[in-house]
C-alpha cells in the first residue's frame, strides 16, 4: 500500500515538484504545477501534505470545492493523494492559526517540507505577505500509484 511518505519520496530530489487538480464549478478539471511535501497538520498533528499557492483560479476552486488530488513521478513511477484541502491565509483564517506571525512560520514549513531552503527569511515572509500566499492543507483519504 502507498503512503503519503511514499508518495512524496518520488518527488523528493525534485523539491516535491507535483501535479495539483483541482475541480472548476463545471466540474471540469483544473490542474497546474506546484511543489509539495508532508509535515503535520498545525492543528491536529495528523500527517498532511502542503503547499503555497495564490492566484483567483485554483483558490477559487479549492474554496467552493475542496476535493483535490496531488500527483508524484519519478520516470515512469507515479503516486497519487486524494483528500479535501483546507486553507490558511489572509483570506481563510483558520481556528488554529492565531498570527500572522504564526502564519508565516506555516508557509516557511510548507516551503521546507517540500524541499526548499531560502537565505533571507524575512524576504521570504514579505513575499508571502505582499502576495497574499495561501497554505494548502491536504488530508489524504486515498493514496495509490504504480510502485
Amino acid at each position: 500500500m502507498t503512503t503519503l511518505h511514499d508518495a512524496y519520496a518520488l518527488a523528493r530530489n525534485d523539491n516535491g515538484l507535483a501535479v495539483v487538480s483541482t475541480l472548476r464549478a463545471d466540474l471540469t478539471i483544473q490542474s497546474s504545477l506546484i511543489n509539495a511535501g508532508p509535515l503535520p497538520h498545525p492543528g491536529d498533528g495528523n500527517p498532511v501534505l502542503g503547499f503555497v499557492t495564490y492566484g483567483k483560479v485554483k483558490l477559487a476552486n479549492l474554496r467552493a470545492r475542496p476535493q483535490i488530488a496531488v500527483t508524484f513521478q519519478r520516470g515512469w513511477q507515479w503516486a497519487t493523494v486524494e483528500g479535501r484541502a483546507e486553507l490558511a491565509g489572509p483570506d481563510d483564517p483558520q481556528p488554529w492559526l492565531g498570527s500572522d506571525y504564526e502564519l508565516a512560520l506555516l508557509l516557511r514549513d510548507i516551503f521546507t517540507a517540500a524541499g526548499g531552503t531560502h537565505d533571507n527569511w524575512d524576504e521570504y515572509d514579505a513575499t508571502m505577505r505582499e502576495q497574499r500566499r495561501v497554505a494548502v492543507l491536504v488530508t489524504p483519504t486515498r493514496v495509490y500509484g504504480n510502485g
